[in-house]
């Protein structure tokens, strides 16, 4: 059994969806004409969304990354991302090294443009979670924003004491929408407390996603799944699942290289050991060796719950993250 949601059909129907979905889900508020809205570039589709839930008819938002197929972290920006940039007033990326074509821009584009790091605005106040380990006991993270780390195999290498996936951790993403309704409120004070009020919306939503989760940990707690990449490593932490995956496995395929032969024999033996309840698979970045794990777990009856980078075409985050929450749920119900 695989566990789906919606999937893009290419670029240009992804980038005109996202348009769509990014315009709808305003705030209320009056309604601002195009040159009394605050231009805003979000690194990815996932961080626009947060900022137009936040923003409402007050931003004018353009996401640089919004192609399920293309891997933020593998991302090269062009002339045009570098223009979008240079007349934003505000900027959100999610930092952590996750996309490091966005500080590459601004540290040439020069201006006094607004920042907002998800990693870091994740950090304040915000305790740490568990940390999924492959020792079948969950461990303490540290905090989302305690350090950088920057890319350097294929472009990019991680400090593997911090997953920057922070978009999948729903307590980071709360802080990040403070964070951006504060910034526009600087930039458009007469509609501070709207922006406010939208914020405390938006949280309120991700507060029953929350209790979802809770849901899930309180059924199926220490749960052992399977990753073939560590993006939703908080979700599943605050899920309270055991997440077995061998590190140098998903630690090479994150970095775009080939696991050691061990770490291959090992996750093969863990999807023939019966103990598993669920692969958790990203196919946005999917390599030959996790599609034969994808293919191994299917052909064993387990459950696959595919979870990605980016927003799937017509999708706001609230709604996609519920829907991928529900796909979870559902495959360790099996």
């Amino acid at each position: 059994m695989t566990v789906r949601f919606p999937r893009a059909a290419g670029l240009v129907a992804g980038l005109a969806a996202t348009a769509l979905a990014l315009s709808a889900c305003g705030g209320a508020g009056s309604a601002a004409s195009d040159g009394d809205r605050v231009r805003v570039v979000a690194s990815t589709n996932v961080w626009g969304s947060v900022v137009q839930a936040v923003g409402g008819d007050a931003v004018e938002v353009k996401p640089i990354v919004s192609d399920p197929a293309t891997d933020p972290h593998s991302y090269e920006s062009t002339p045009a991302d570098a223009a979008e940039v240079s007349k934003a007033r505000l900027v959100v990326f999610n930092g952590g090294g996750y996309d490091r074509f966005v500080e590459k821009i601004l540290s040439s584009a020069g201006g006094d443009r607004r920042r907002v790091e998800a990693v870091k605005a994740a950090d304040h106040g915000h305790g740490a979670p568990a940390t999924p380990t492959s020792s079948g006991a969950p461990a303490t993270a540290e905090k989302a924003g305690d350090h950088d780390h920057g890319h350097g195999h294929e472009g990019h290498s991680h400090d593997h004491g911090v997953n920057e996936h922070v978009w999948y951790d729903l307590h980071a993403v709360g802080h990040v929408a403070d964070e951006v309704a504060k910034q526009l409120g600087e930039l458009k004070a007469d509609r501070k407390d709207q922006f406010a009020r939208n914020a405390q919306q938006f949280k309120d939503r991700l507060k029953a996603l929350d209790g979802k989760v809770d849901e899930i940990a309180a059924a199926n707690q220490g749960a052992k799944v399977l990753a073939t990449e560590p993006i939703a490593h908080y979700l599943l932490a605050q899920a309270k699942l055991t997440d077995v995956s061998p590190s140098a496995f998903v630690r090479a395929v994150e970095e775009g290289n080939d696991p050691p032969a061990a770490a291959v024999a090992e996750v093969e033996q863990l999807l023939a050991g019966g103990q598993l309840r669920a692969l958790v698979h990203n196919p946005q970045t999917e390599s030959p060796v996790t599609r034969q794990v994808r293919e191994k777990a299917q052909a064993a009856k387990l459950p696959v719950v595919e979870m990605t980078e980016t927003l799937p075409q017509g999708k706001d985050y609230l709604a996609w993250m519920d829907e991928q929450v529900a796909n979870l749920a559902k495959a360790l119900r099996r």
